[in-house]
């Protein structure tokens, strides 16, 4: 079974507001075991309107809209839904009474432009929204489906959750959609994918893979559409029991695991503790760490030591190293993380120093230019990675890249 969400508003095709409608209304439809078929933006014109729920209905039995239902003159989507189910306007009294309460509580009067919210067209079933003054509508024609709910998110969602999936859920015989992601790191995706190929050949026809590459980490997502869903659920976790042992070092965990995690639950398992000595991250890669409930356990202490002196005085960067090879060196880069390590009284450091741009660069160490260093008992070790071009881009995939050769170490400790 299939879906269509349209979304309703000049402002999002000007971009003054982003669309995280369609984001939630597909999520409660793929959960249901609805395929959403396509996801559209359109202005506030009503032959346009008209025009995409006419051609949303000859390929999708659901026609899910948001927006256009306020008091106003620019939200014409309740008129223009009448006019094409070809139907009167009528008073909710229901609806009416509520709006009337609502806007009291607020000192708000019940003008004209607010008793119009109480009109809906005759034809549909109204949806009462008990957090907001515009009801959500369900319309049926020829055994297909068509609701408008408000653009306002959280009135939106709670009509999802309360009123429109428990219809949907009775009204069609649904079959599942089955999801499982895991978590990769340390192989790009193209290296991941001839790793792989041999694996991936035999999945069977059902089953379809998706490559989902993040900054320091490729999401490997297996789905099947309308299945039974206990029996392929199965499936899907013994096939990635196989991946793992194709390639056991590279696998994070599931859904929304992230390297960090393993990092932390081994440290806090452990009882060896961390630091971080960060330039051109920021922060960031500490962030990361302390964002993870019971962090305190293990992370001694993030040094964003920026300029060159900070360098020197905080982590005890040689100055004559910082002259003769730079900020942005393997020497550099090595002591920061030996500094930190030491300053900190921790097993292991982690560090970072880069040309992060959009200037700064040059032909020898082009913006994007970053070296990282890990330091533990074992040593130390530092690598050279070329993170891109953009900043905001060059300092999320520094940052996990520095995790990712953190949590190296540690296997490689582990191992020996």
């Amino acid at each position: 079974m299939k879906a269509t969400i349209l979304t309703i508003g000049d402002e999002i095709l000007i971009g003054q507001i982003v669309d995280t409608n369609s984001v939630s209304i597909a999520r409660h439809l793929n959960d249901a075991g609805i395929v959403v078929r396509e996801k559209c933006s359109i202005g506030d014109d009503s032959a346009e309107i008209v025009a995409q729920i006419e051609r949303a209905l000859a390929g999708s039995e659901v026609v899910i809209l948001t927006g256009g239902l306020g008091p106003t003159k620019d939200d014409i989507t309740k008129k223009t839904l009448a006019e094409l189910f070809d139907s009167p306007m009528r008073c909710d009294t229901r609806v009416a009474e509520h709006v009337e309460r609502m806007l009291a509580s607020r000192g708000i009067a019940f003008n004209e432009l607010n008793r119009s919210q109480a009109l809906v067209p005759a034809c549909c079933t109204v949806l009462f929204n008990a957090h907001g003054t515009a009801p959500g509508m369900w319309f049926e024609r020829d055994g297909r489906v068509v609701v408008s709910l408000p653009g306002v998110p959280f009135e939106m969602e709670h009509l999802m959750q309360d009123e429109v999936m428990p219809r949907l859920k009775a009204r069609f015989a649904l079959k599942q959609i089955v999801h499982r992601t895991l978590i990769t790191s340390g192989l790009a995706e193209s290296m991941l994918a001839e790793a792989i190929a041999g694996w991936e050949n035999d999945l069977p026809p059902y089953l379809k893979l998706a490559y989902l590459p993040n900054p320091g980490a490729v999401r490997l997502r297996l789905s099947a559409y309308e299945v039974e869903g206990e029996s392929v659920a199965r499936e899907i976790e013994e096939r990635f029991e196989a991946l793992r042992r194709i390639i056991p070092r590279h696998v994070v965990g599931y859904e929304t695991a992230t390297v960090q995690e393993g990092i932390h639950d081994r440290l806090v398992a452990s009882g060896r503790t961390l630091a971080a000595a960060e330039s051109c991250t920021g922060g960031v890669i500490a962030s990361r760490f302390t964002a993870l409930p019971g962090a305190s356990a293990y992370f001694r202490c993030g040094v964003v030591a920026y300029s060159n002196d900070a360098k020197h005085d905080l982590l005890g960067v040689d100055r004559e190293t910082l002259k003769r090879f730079g900020a942005v060196s393997e020497a550099v880069a090595r002591q920061m993380a030996e500094g930190v390590r030491r300053v900190a009284g921790a097993d292991y450091a982690v560090a970072t120093t880069g040309i992060a741009g959009p200037s700064g660069g040059s032909e020898a160490k082009p913006v994007g230019t970053v070296w990282i260093a890990v330091a533990g008992p074992a040593g130390t070790r530092a690598v050279v990675r070329q993170c891109g071009t953009d900043r905001g881009q060059i300092v999320d995939r520094a940052s996990s890249l520095a995790i990712g050769l953190l949590r190296d170490y540690l296997d490689e400790e582990r191992a020996h």
